[in-house]
């Protein structure tokens, strides 16, 4: 199609203006070939003829179509032209707030001056890992990209950031940094990525002033490299500087400053390290108060000062140094102060004694007399002698100021360098990413060198730009096999070749250099002559001799040639070099150490820095070969050898570029300059890569999105199975130059304009599509209307007149009686008239009488009114006359005493004047004690305050109090007062019958006496109406006042129950932060723990041959060596030392430090608990052993011995138990009295204690006789039956009868027996000695037990030495503490005992029993035939069936083999699948409880720590698998819920049944365990979110925003260069379906292992809000996914999950309301957006999203299609003034990584222990049921 053709009727294109540099308009009739004029109408509705240029015909670009205004690629643009991307870029910056945009492969960012919360480390999380297409343009996904080939493709990147003063290109640069340092973190624990970001403060402070255009711009260019290990984490930088601008030190322009590091050096004068450097303010110096702007407004210099010397002290530089450099600038502004006096026009001298000098020599550490010399003076040098020369003041004044500049450039090299050493990598780098922050280009009213040498590294790097953009057009081309031709794009090598090639600019400035009378006006006239008319690039201006032009890609710049000279030299006198390096001032002479050293042109400084303002320094005598040396290398020189360095280092790596653009001069927020914009945009080449572009094939699409875009224009019969072929067809009919477009492999390429065509087309063939459903609509609705009507219409129609006849003749029935009813109504009204007149006329007659009287009544109150109000009047003007005279004395005196104080005032004056200096010299003191006195001050107004307001409160309590009180006091007044008048009311009725009487008396008395009396009985009557009202009214307001005083109490006690409520909630809150923070802390310790296995491996990889005599723990004593202890921390004492040794810089850290203190402080307790458990093995050992031969000398039958030690050990306990319980009540009787005297020997409690103990251990002695006396009783009831007890004799005597023959046989045997019965008898009576033996030991022990009985009377007695507070609780506590320690040990013993005894015992029986019936049995029954014929079979003795106790017994040797197999051995999905749920957790709790019922201590400590450390383990060595985590996450909580409900506690024993209950733990009380439990399952729990989180988000944005549930709902927008992720379902590709699998699978595999349902229910609300905040989050940051389509999509999502919920049955798990803010977002993608109705709504309907969410979401809607419209600004402005008073958070993402705090409610399980069966599966054979 042509491109004529598209200019037709309402055609929209653009036209230049001179004011908003284009402007839009639209066509009013269709453009014919050879027209002159097009008939134009611009938006603001004026007419306009637009002329064509009648050379070129060229017509006005057209318009891109709305649908594709805001894009964030300007490639997508179907129209590629300056207009598009200048409205594009305001469009997106103005109405949506977004200052990123993509041109291509460029990121162009706008300086929007002002704050944005779109830097934020949830941002930074959110670019971590995606394509740089998929998410919103941002500085970010740069970065990410960057990073993210680096790692791909093996090969360096740079991020090439150019701009304008002010464009925001330190910012930019700043922020890339911070992305790789927070993304990859670093490879050591030296905190590099911090000391990378550290450098910034420090390099700002040096190297960044305050200019016209910005407050914080860079004066000179940076090249960081950040270097990365192989594992892509930062290890060291590298920094390079470019042409730092010296001249700025000793000069700045009007409203501009100097260095920032000055002015922080001004503002941090106060210090008291600072007090030697003799500072001031920064107007009080030369050299900082030439701009006449000290000052930037919103920045503290102070504060700044701190940052940069943290940063300074984090980098390496010691506080000596730090206070060196300070030194230095100190002694630079001091310098610019010194003064020069002209003694003549040739010389001149610095006066005596200057003190500036003197200060600054003094700083330096120089004599005053060099200085001051050398100032003044220089030294020329001749063949054959040398003089020295002064020099004129002008002279001196600029070698002062490049003395100045000279020693300023060296220090910053110098501090350049340090920082380089800092970030110096200690390892080898495997990869960098640089990062370029440099000046853009320049142009102002004078031009000079540094602009010359900043435009030259423009042109160079736009070189590189243009290169490298056209490579990669070329590389694409190439990929997708289509024909292409070579596109034509500016080569500005021609400017380059101008500037540096030989007999160029820079080569005739270095020769002009070398000329010993070479001056500025020689080198221009050489300019002329070699270049002018000869090169189209260089002019001469047409008023100027001294300046010339050259044509930048950008633009034509007039450089002046004044000062080229002198700048490109940048000389300065030696002899002032030497007086400084004579320094005593050490430091100093570092800074000029390497000044002689000559740099080769192609090398670096060793720290990879370029210098680029070395100073050329004249000698004093010209040396052979020392000038070719030292002036050799000028500025200019030294600039392009570094530039050259540069561009190999670009060329060597993958660039990235970000064009910085500066909106407006005015540094205004969010406003726009088209002009200056366009400037820019042309000077950073933005526009020649959109030319590049639209030369050639600038839109692609692939097939696919061709496919869904385009549907609509494609028949049925059209679309075939290969989805390009059908692709191809469509085009081919569509577009019938084939010129337009190209078929790649993969895409389809599209000449500019035709994407604009083909929507043009799919816009008319949906809008007729429209208009036929439309009218099919219309017609049906009209249709049903009309239908509706005149079916309504006959209806009312029959309605009507039978109504009208219904009324007619009702109106007949009503005219009748209408009559009727006149008549007689006539008749009552005149009869009621005249009753009413004549009633009238009575009562006219009483008022008008009762109104005489009145009157009279009131002149005569007047009248007696009247006389008091004169006495008053009369009395209070005769006051006012006294006071007024009173007035006038005081103010005579006051005027007469103030004359006199006028008089004292100036003497006081006179006097003050003499010591006004004294004042002025001691102000600062004066204003420091003002101000300290100021606060203490306002310290003690806020005290008072405080204490007022407390008093307040207290006295305004008060008063409402007795307020309250004195309602109610008046309330009962006034009742009392009713009652008097009730009284009174009494009396007079009284008076009124004693007056009746008196009527009744007088009626002889006259008429008028009557008329009296009745008047007053009826003012009476009156009177009395009147306090009946009165009371009536009184009753009234009393009921008022009780209804209001229970109104206020019950308003009080619901605002009281409300605060109690809305406390409650409060501490819920604070509850359930509390619960997070706590969370927090275990994953931060979990994380440490991690960090310190890894540490501990890497040292014992580092130590790789043990020692000889490595000393081993046994493997039976290998778990109590755990990593986990009740503390949680993990530590061997072994590894400290080293760990210490090859990490000393972890002692920087705090946290590290703190660490270090816990687990070498744990090391200690682990040796000591350790050796005591070495030392209790071993004497285990020795007992086993000693039992062992014990046992071997002994002879079998243990029985009795076995009976008496549990006898003799149930005595000792029961006895320890009495002696435990009277020491306990002694215990309380004394506690209760504290008394000195009760305490004192010889008191009543004393002796108490005393004889308590006496007959304790008389007792004692007794209970010990009672069981020896027992013990030798059951010892001979033993002896008689023990022979029969053993299974051998018995088999034995078996076998023998088997064998007999005859009765001789019999006989013999039965000899036999009794001879072995006497044998018996005869080890019985040995045992029995043995036992007497064993009795006298245990006399022994008694004895003993009587000298620790001595022994602590002594003990206690010392302790009654002791003071009255402290010496009985010392006594009692030692003698409880061994008590309980021998009661614990004996109950030990006795349980072992018992156990053996009762096996012992079972056996003893069964044995002798069967014995008895075999030799009875046999003897009686058996013939001796039978005895011959018929072999005896050995008897078989069945066991009875056990009671099993619910217990597990195993050895302590077997302990590590249980933790092997039953938990690092156990796999979920192999044995694990078959188990009962929890079945690792109750074989545990059954072990446990085996211990706890032997109340081995040690043991159950040991078996808890093994468990918990193999839990650790498994997950450390398989924490990524969901099925490990969640199978041991509902372990361990079944274990804690075993602990729980064993543990003997009533609250957890509710559930519990009667057996259950006899299960209770008995010896111990494991809540500490519980505790730590606890924690574990906190743990794991955070780590099977991390895991579910991994596992669910990649799926996410893919399933919930990218992929189509609903197919055909959303179209495919056209894209740029920066392909977005397809939203078509291809293989592979995440779909909701996908995600809700996933769910069903963590759901079954929850549900497999038997998690409790409540922490389902936690575990399902954290993977729905995971769900919920990623798509929000990746909502927020894609402007093509906020389109209406896009919000119905999310809304089904959302309704299958919340389906998905429903089924499972966990819809009241609070997961629903997660998803809440995505709800809401949805819906507000969907509903109406225009009236002041629709803001109301949205407010009112989005609560949970926050104000920076809701507005982010208006400002990125985007339509789809052209029916939809776009968000008005004014709107979203209506929407922020409405949301104005809403408090919530400014964040605008939502936390991903949040974590619910976790809860574990009990839930006790129903499964009876001793039911519980193991399976063979397992391999624990090694343990058996108890």
């Amino acid at each position: 199609m042509a491109a004529s053709e598209l200019y037709t009727k309402y055609a929209r294109v653009w036209i230049p203006d001179p004011e908003e540099v284009w402007k839009s308009a639209e066509l009013l009739k269709d453009y014919k070939p050879g027209d002159k004029v097009l008939q134009l109408r611009l938006e603001e509705g004026k007419d306009l003829e637009y002329c064509l240029d009648p050379k070129t015909k060229e017509l006005p670009p057209l318009r891109n179509p709305d649908i594709l205004v805001g894009e964030n690629d300007l490639t997508a643009l179907s129209y590629l032209h300056e207009p598009a991307v200048l409205h594009n870029l305001k469009v997106r910056f103005i109405d949506s707030k977004l200052i990123y945009t993509y041109c291509g492969i460029v990121l162009v960012a706008i300086n929007p001056y002002e704050q944005l919360p779109i830097y934020g480390e949830d941002i930074i999380n959110a670019y971590s890992g995606q394509n740089m297409g998929d998410m919103d343009p941002h500085i970010f996904a740069v970065a990410e990209e960057a990073y993210k080939q680096m790692a791909r493709d093996e090969r360096n990147q740079s991020i090439i950031v150019s701009g304008e003063s002010g464009a925001g290109k330190t910012v930019s640069a700043k922020y890339a940094m911070r992305y790789f340092a927070t993304v990859s973190g670093s490879a050591s624990e030296a905190n590099v990525e911090e000391k990378v970001l550290a450098s910034n403060p420090i390099m700002e402070s040096i190297g960044n002033a305050k200019t016209t255009r910005n407050d914080n711009s860079s004066r000179f260019g940076k090249y960081i490299e950040i270097g990365f290990d192989k594992r892509y984490r930062i290890i060291g930088a590298n920094m390079r500087t470019y042409l730092l601008e010296k001249s700025r030190v000793v000069f700045q322009a009007e409203e501009e400053r100097n260095y920032h590091i000055f002015y922080q050096l001004c503002a941090s004068a106060a210090l008291p390290e600072f007090k030697t450097l003799r500072l001031g303010n920064a107007n009080y110096f030369h050299y900082t108060k030439q701009g006449g702007s000290p000052v930037i407004d919103g920045v503290d210099d102070a504060k700044e000062m701190v940052n940069t010397r943290q940063a300074c002290t984090l980098l390496g530089i010691s506080d000596s140094y730090q206070m060196g450099i300070f030194r230095i600038l100190a002694g630079i502004l001091h310098l610019g102060n010194v003064e020069f006096a002209s003694r003549d026009s040739d010389s001149c001298t610095v006066p005596p004694k200057h003190e500036p000098l003197t200060i600054f020599c003094d700083l330096m550490g120089v004599e005053y007399e060099e200085m001051a010399h050398w100032l003044c003076h220089r030294k020329l040098a001749t063949a054959t002698e040398t003089y020295i020369k002064p020099i004129s003041k002008l002279h001196a004044i600029n070698a002062r100021d490049a003395l100045a500049k000279h020693i300023y450039a060296n220090l910053f090299n110098w501090i350049v360098d340090h920082v380089n050493k800092a970030l110096h990598a200690t390892v080898k780098q495997h990869s960098f990413i640089g990062v370029l922050d440099i000046y853009g280009f320049e142009t102002f009213e004078i031009n000079s060198f540094e602009q010359f040498c900043i435009n030259y590294a423009n042109e160079k790097l736009q070189q590189q730009f243009n290169m490298h953009v056209f490579k990669l057009e070329q590389e694409e081309y190439m990929k997708e096999q289509i024909p292409w031709t070579l596109i034509d794009f500016y080569d500005n090598q021609p400017c380059i070749n101008l500037i540096e090639a030989k007999m160029g600019v820079l080569d005739l400035l270095d020769e002009e250099c070398k000329m010993p009378k070479g001056s500025d006006d020689s080198w221009a006239q050489k300019l002329y002559n070699t270049h002018l008319n000869k090169c189209a690039l260089f002019e001469k201006p047409r008023l100027s001799n001294k300046a010339f032009i050259i044509k930048h890609f950008a633009d034509k710049v007039e450089y002046q040639c004044e000062g080229f000279l002198e700048k490109n030299k940048d000389t300065v006198y030696e002899e002032q070099i030497k007086v400084l390096k004579s320094s005593k001032f050490k430091l100093l002479p570092e800074l000029f150490q390497d000044e002689e050293k000559v740099l080769s042109p192609t090398s670096a400084t060793p720290s990879g820095r370029v210098p680029l303002s070395r100073t050329a320094v004249k000698p004093a005598k010209a040396r052979p070969g020392q000038a070719s040396k030292e002036h050799k290398k000028t500025v200019g020189h030294q600039f392009r050898n570094s530039l050259h360095l540069l561009m190999e280092t670009l060329n060597a790596t993958t660039p990235h570029y970000v064009r910085c653009i500066k909106p407006n001069d005015f540094k205004f927020p969010f406003t726009f300059d088209e002009k200056r914009a366009v400037q820019q945009l042309r000077a950073c080449g933005v526009l020649e890569t959109i030319r590049i572009s639209a030369a050639g094939f600038p839109s692609r699409w692939t097939y696919q999105e061709f496919f869904s875009r385009y549907r609509v224009l494609m028949k049925q019969r059209d679309v075939l199975g290969d989805r390009k072929q059908t692709c191809k067809n469509v085009l081919e009919k569509l577009i019938k130059d084939k010129d337009k477009y190209q078929f790649g492999k993969t895409k389809i390429f599209f000449r500019a304009g035709q994407v604009a065509y083909l929507e043009k087309i799919r816009a008319d063939k949906l809008r007729a599509a429209c208009i036929r459903i439309q009218k099919t609509i219309r017609g049906w609705l009209m249709r049903k209307k009309y239908m509706r009507m005149r079916k309504a219409a006959i209806t009312i129609q029959r309605h009507v007149r039978g109504y009208q006849a219904r009324c007619y003749a009702k109106f007949l029935r009503r005219t009748r009686a209408a009559i009727t009813i006149q008549k007689f109504q006539r008749m009552y009204v005149v009869r009621k008239r005249y009753q009413c007149m004549r009633a009238t006329t009575i009562a006219l007659q009483a008022l008008l009488r009762g109104y005489m009287v009145r009157n009279k009544y009131q002149m005569m109150l007047r009248e007696h009114k009247t006389i008091i109000i004169q006495k008053h009047v009369r009395g209070w003007l005769a006051r006012v006359h006294y006071r007024r005279t009173l007035k006038a004395i005081v103010y005579l005196q006051c005027c007469y005493r103030r004359m006199m104080a006028k008089r004292e005032l100036k003497k006081l004056k006179i006097e003050a004047r003499s010591v006004e200096r004294y004042k002025k010299l001691h102000i600062g003191l004066e204003n420091k004690i003002m101000q300290l006195q100021r606060k203490i001050d306002e310290q003690n107004k806020e005290y008072k305050s405080l204490l007022e307001k407390m008093s307040n409160l207290e006295i305004t309590y008060s008063t409402e109090t007795e307020k309250l009180r004195n309602d109610v006091e008046r309330l009962r007044m006034s009742e009392e007062e009713a009652k008097n008048a009730t009284n009174r009311v009494i009396s007079l009725q009284e008076e009124i019958a004693k007056l009746r009487k008196e009527l009744h008396q007088t009626q002889s008395e006259k008429k008028t006496i009557e008329e009296w009396a009745d008047k007053y009985k009826h003012d009476t009557e009156q009177l009395v109406s009147e306090l009946k009202e009165q009371n009536t009214l009184l009753k009234t307001e009393k009921e008022e006042l009780n209804r209001r005083i229970h109104d206020q109490a019950r308003e009080i006690t619901e605002s009281m129950e409300r605060k109690l409520v809305e406390e409650t909630k409060q501490l819920e809150l604070d509850l359930n932060d509390e619960r997070l923070r706590y969370q927090n802390l275990l994953n931060e310790f979990s994380r440490l723990e991690e960090r310190y296995d890894d540490l501990k491996d890497e040292m014992n990889l580092m130590v790789s041959i043990p020692k000889p005599g490595h000393k081993r723990t046994d493997s039976t004593h290998s778990s109590n060596e755990s990593e986990y202890t009740f503390s949680s921390e993990i530590t061997e004492a072994e590894d400290l030392p080293v760990r210490m040794e090859q990490e000393p810089s972890e002692k920087k850290a705090p946290l590290d430090m703190s660490l270090f203190l816990k687990l070498q402080k744990r090391v200690t307790e682990l040796e000591q608990e350790k050796q005591s458990l070495q030392n209790e093995l071993d004497r285990k050992e020795e007992q086993a052993l000693r039992a062992k031969a014990k046992e071997e000398e002994r002879p079998p039958i243990r029985g009795a011995e076995l009976e008496y030690e549990s006898l003799k050990r149930q005595e000792l306990e029961s006895e320890n138990k009495k002696l435990k319980n009277e020491l306990n009540e002694l215990q309380k009787a004394l506690t209760e009295t504290r008394a000195p005297e009760v305490t004192a020997p010889g008191a009543p409690a004393y002796r108490v204690l005393l004889d308590q103990l006496t007959s304790v251990s008389e007792e004692l002695e007794v209970r010990k006789e009672e069981v020896l006396i027992l013990r030798s009783q059951l010892v001979s009831q033993k002896e008689a039956i023990q022979p029969k007890n053993t299974m051998t004799d018995a088999t034995l005597l078996l076998e023998d009868v088997q064998k007999m023959k005859d009765k001789g046989e019999i006989a013999q045997a039965y000899i036999g027996l009794k001879e072995t019965n006497r044998l018996l008898e005869s080890q019985l009576q040995s045992q029995k000695k043995s036992h007497e033996n064993e009795l006298e030991s245990l006399r022994g022990e008694i004895q003993s037990l009587k000298e620790e009985n001595n022994r602590q009377q002594q003990l206690l007695a010392q302790n009654l030495q002791l003071p009255p507070e402290a010496r009985i609780e010392a006594s009692l506590q030692h003698e409880i503490t061994r008590l309980t320690n021998e009661n614990l040990d004996l109950m030990e013993q006795l349980e072992k005992q018992d156990k053996t005894v009762r096996k012992l015992k079972k056996q003893l029986k069964v044995f002798a029993k069967k014995i008895g019936e075999l030799e009875v049995g046999q003897m009686e029954n058996i013939s001796p035939g039978q005895i011959i014929d018929e072999p005896i079979r050995p008897v078989n003795i069945p066991r009875k069936e056990k009671d099993f106790q619910g217990m597990l017994e195993y050895k302590k040797e077997d302990e590590q083999k249980l933790v092997k197999n039953l938990i690092l051995e156990l796999k979920p999905r192999g044995v694990a699948v078959n188990l009962i749920p929890g079945l690792p957790a109750y074989i545990l709790f059954m072990c446990v409880r085996h211990a706890d019922y032997l109340n081995d201590d040690q043991k159950v400590r040991s078996l808890l720590t093994s468990t918990i450390n193999g839990i650790k383990k498994v997950l450390k060595k398989r924490g990524d698998d969901f099925e490990t985590v969640s199978f041991w996450l509902s372990n361990t909580c079944r274990f804690l819920h075993c602990l729980k409900q064993y543990s003997g506690e009533e609250g957890f024993m509710k559930h519990n049944t009667p057996r259950q209950n006899e299960h209770c733990l008995t010896n111990f009380d494991l809540a500490e365990y519980r505790q730590v439990l606890s924690d574990l399952a906190i743990q794991i729990y955070q780590q099977l979110v991390r895991v579910l989180e991994n596992i669910l988000q990649p799926m996410i944005v893919s399933g919930m925003l990218e992929h189509e549930t609903i197919q055909g709902v959303s179209g495919v927008k056209p894209t740029g260069l920066r392909k977005r992720t397809s939203s078509i379902a291809d293989e592979g590709t995440y779909t909701l379906d996908s995600i809700i699998r996933q769910l069903n699978s963590f759901h079954s595999v929850m549900c497999q292992h038997g998690m409790d349902p409540e922490l389902i229910k936690q575990v399902v609300k954290q993977m729905f809000y995971i769900i919920g905040a990623v798509t929000l989050n990746n909502l927020l940051l894609r402007k093509d996914m906020c389109s209406w389509s896009k919000g119905m999509q999310i809304r089904y999502n959302v309704s299958q999950l919340e389906e998905w919920l429903r089924d499972k049955n966990l819809m009241n798990s609070g997961a629903k309301e997660t998803l809440e803010p995505l709800i809401q977002a949805a819906q507000l993608l969907q509903v109406k957006k225009k009236t002041d109705e629709d803001a109301e709504a949205i407010c009112s309907m989005c609560n949970a999203l926050t104000t920076a969410q809701i507005v982010k979401v208006l400002n990125l809607y985007t339509p789809v299609n052209e029916f939809e419209e776009r968000v008005l600004v004014s709107f979203i402005r209506t929407i922020q003034v409405r949301l104005r008073d809403r408090k919530d958070s400014p964040q605008l993402l939502m936390d991903a990584k949040h974590i619910f705090p976790v809860t574990f409610p009990f839930n006790p399980s129903s499964l009876a222990l001793e039911t519980i069966q193991i399976p063979a599966s397992l391999g624990l054979g090694f343990i058996s049921r108890v």
